[in-house]
């Protein structure tokens, strides 16, 4: 039995659809669906293996696990470390690589998103940066994570 190589709009999962809501803009979930379709179908061309599989993968590179939440105490505002719960997980990972693939220029958003999927399936690309760049400011900030449960 042959892998399957290609997505097809019927490989539909909650997952998927939430995606598709955060792709979307002004309520156009048809526009947002095909471009969803289409990165699929550019990710499965370029790699020759499952979508699905490069989308789960990303998915979990690009999630925090620690995030930095500003509190005021005594007049002074501090950053404090906290872990992410798993909605809020998968909740910016989307938001991030969305973010990535909209800031990229000079292409079409389903082969924009496409590359910026498989670049952080690769553990590269703004969707990672942007990962680092929370975990980096968490470990910065622990001196002051004893102000987390106040």
């Amino acid at each position: 039995m042959q892998k399957k190589a290609h997505f097809t709009p019927k490989d539909s999962n909650p997952l998927y659809e939430k995606f598709i809501n955060y792709l979307m803009l002004d309520g156009k979930k048809t526009i947002a669906r095909k471009i969803f379709n289409d990165t699929m179908k550019f990710v499965g061309e370029k790699t020759k293996e499952d979508p699905t599989k490069i989308f789960n993968k990303a998915l979990d590179n690009v999630k925090p696990q620690m995030e930095v939440k500003p509190k005021r105490i005594g007049g002074a505002v501090y950053q404090i470390p906290r872990e992410v719960t798993a909605n809020r997980q998968i909740t910016l990972a989307f938001r991030w690589i969305i973010s990535g693939a909209r800031g990229a220029k000079g292409a079409a958003m389903a082969h924009k998103l496409g590359t910026e999927l498989l670049q952080a399936a690769e553990g590269q690309g703004s969707a990672i940066k942007k990962k680092d760049d929370t975990h980096r400011m968490a470990a910065a900030n622990k001196a002051f994570a004893h102000y987390g449960r106040y």
